[in-house]
């Protein structure tokens, strides 16, 4: 059975050695002190390695199952439910005002990093529940957030979000669930939304669904969309529970993945439903919670790999095939490990180089968010938006790349479901498709977010790249030319994409809309790369200051190497890619495909 570590080591250097939290100005970052974080992680990590990890597999083969309009979790899943709400873990960041703790963000991302690797499917019904609460919490009304956050916070009652209907996924102007407002202000809502994760379980007393619908008579398209709160179970005023309401789950959708969770076809007939925020302003409140749902997924990239890289790192050790060319390593045995020959070396590399420069990349994301939400910082919420579909886009797609890197070390082995590693594939693929498939995420940051206030958050992004090669260079020699001389190649790669956009995109917007997706990647790249310099420096300061693991310190700058040679020069291709304009991707007429 697969075995998952928690990289706590990994993140308390992130955290304190290349982001340095205690020494931010954001609001609580003071209290981030060392043995803190690292109580907070070591507790995490017990109960992900120890309670949620064991049910990983058992997710994957009970699944979820519906009997009489009950959605009944894998064994073991509610118990273990039970256990996280009693440490506290859901509420973690959230306001003590409604139960939660109050940390910073970057906390609650470091833990729900350990619950994701441990257990995807399990996590995503906490993760949802938060998603939820945050949307209620930015747009809902004082009443609003009294009645459902406190059960939200300790997930009590959990949560969803309810968008895609049968015939309409992204284009969410052709739904056609609607919403008749009633004489008390509520709203009577009908219809159907299919792809609902956690939209039935037993897990909770009562699940607080926020639906999309239109308001009858209101405006066409996306414009008369708005946003409602949708209760299971209806809220008395006095906080308890009273009748049923008109939701109803219709079916489990059989999937490739996460067959721990209870993905539904939810049925609203009549429903009663409370509008959040304004009328046929649903999409600004529901990208409150989409946008945190698409940093969640983008670690759920991430996640997947780093534990499907631990449990292939074990297997290459282990496993006996061949001899070492340069020379016998295992003299007393019949063979030599796999992980002695170069191409599992490179493969290893890869995973392990990513994960790791994906965990600083996102880490690093938290710790804007928090100084946008914490520290109202509006320059870091810009470019908090701007990498958000990269962190969505890059980070599952080669989050995904690397569990099937991963299961090809096993050989024979990987494709056998008794190892385990072929879950790890199948649950990170979903990630490259909900929340927004990643060619819409590549389509959102070419179209929208470059030009976003006339470009003033990519060019910030330019300028701190810029800045940090500035502040760093000059030192050493080798750190220059392994590191800042691949960034700065890279960077200046990524500014010739989209010095090429504005020049040929607006003549022909296929010109740009082709390169989307390379674009995508090689900012991805880029960001990754300028993690690994940021690790590269702390880990070169640290073992110049002298260490008591220096052996640590010194793997890291191996790692980062190899990632800068290796890796961040595929940003030239990317660039080709995108210079070759939009005329042979669309040369075909669509009968000729």
């Amino acid at each position: 059975m697969p075995s998952y570590t928690p990289p706590t080591k990994d993140m308390q250097f992130i955290l304190h050695d290349v982001l340095n939290v205690t020494g931010s100005d954001i609001p609580g970052y003071d209290e981030l002190e060392a043995d803190f974080t690292s109580a907070i992680l070591e507790e995490a990590g017990k109960l992900t390695s120890g309670v949620l990890a064991p049910l990983n597999v058992v997710g994957d083969t009970e699944g979820c199952r519906l009997e009489n309009g009950i959605v009944y979790t894998p064994t073991g899943f509610k118990e273990a439910f039970e256990q996280v709400k009693e440490g506290g873990w859901p509420g973690l960041d959230m306001p003590e005002e409604f139960g939660g703790q109050n940390m910073p963000y970057v906390i609650g991302t470091a833990v729900g990093e350990m619950f994701s690797s441990a257990n995807m499917a399990f996590t995503m019904y906490q993760g949802l529940t938060h998603g939820a609460a945050s949307a209620i919490l930015a747009h809902g009304s004082q009443e609003q957030k009294e009645t459902y956050l406190p059960k939200m916070v300790s997930c009590e009652w959990t949560g969803t979000m309810n968008l895609t209907e049968p015939h309409c996924g992204t284009d969410l102007g052709l739904m056609r669930t609607k919403a008749e407002p009633q004489g008390d202000g509520s709203y009577k809502i009908t219809g159907q939304k299919i792809f609902i994760s956690a939209g039935e379980h037993d897990m909770a007393d009562n699940i607080i669904h926020l639906v999309l619908a239109k308001i009858v008579g209101g405006p066409e398209g996306i414009k008369g969309v708005s946003l409602f709160i949708v209760p299971k179970f209806l809220v008395n005023e006095d906080g308890s529970l009273g009748a049923r309401n008109g939701v109803a789950v219709g079916n489990i959708e059989e999937k490739m993945g996460i067959h721990g969770n209870s993905t539904c076809v939810m049925n609203y007939d009549g429903a009663t439903g409370h509008l959040i925020g304004e009328e046929h302003k649903g999409m600004r409140a529901m990208f409150t919670m989409m946008n945190e749902a698409r940093i969640g997924v983008g670690m759920q990239g991430l996640s997947q790999a780093e534990v499907a890289y631990q449990n292939a790192l074990d297997y290459a050790k282990d496993r006996l095939q061949g001899r070492d060319v340069t020379g016998t390593k295992n003299p007393d045995g019949p063979a030599d490990p796999l992980i002695v020959h170069p191409d599992i070396r490179r493969s290893l590399m890869d995973q392990k180089s990513f994960a790791e420069g994906a965990r600083a990349f996102v880490l690093w994301s938290a710790t804007m968010i928090d100084a946008a939400h914490r520290g109202k910082d509006a320059d870091a919420d810009g470019i908090v938006s701007l990498l958000t579909p990269i962190i969505k886009g890059f980070l599952t797609d080669q989050g995904y790349d690397m569990t099937i890197k991963a299961q090809q070390v096993y050989g024979g082995h990987g494709y056998i479901e008794e190892w385990g590693m072929s879950q790890y594939t199948r649950d990170a693929r979903i990630a490259m498709i909900y929340e927004g498939a990643n060619g819409v995420q590549a389509l959102d940051l070419v179209g929208r977010k470059l030009a976003q206030d006339g470009g003033k958050h990519v060019m910030a992004f330019f300028d701190l790249v810029k800045s940090f090669i500035k502040d760093s260079a000059g030192q050493d020699e080798a750190f220059d030319k392994e590191f800042l001389e691949p960034l700065k190649a890279a960077s200046k790669d990524l500014q010739a994409a989209g010095m090429y956009f504005m020049q040929n995109g607006m003549t022909n917007p296929n010109n740009a809309l082709s390169g989307s997706y390379d674009f995508m990647h090689m900012f991805g790249h880029v960001c990754i790369g300028l993690m690994w310099a940021q690790m590269g420096k702390a880990a070169r300061t640290a073992l110049a200051n002298g260490t008591s693991d220096p052996e640590f310190y010194e793997t890291k700058l191996a790692t980062g190497r190899y990632y800068m040679a290796r890796q961040l020069p595929a940003t030239a291709l990317h660039l080709t890619r995108i210079q070759s304009g939009g005329d042979t991707v669309m040369a075909l007429e669509a009968a000729n495909f």
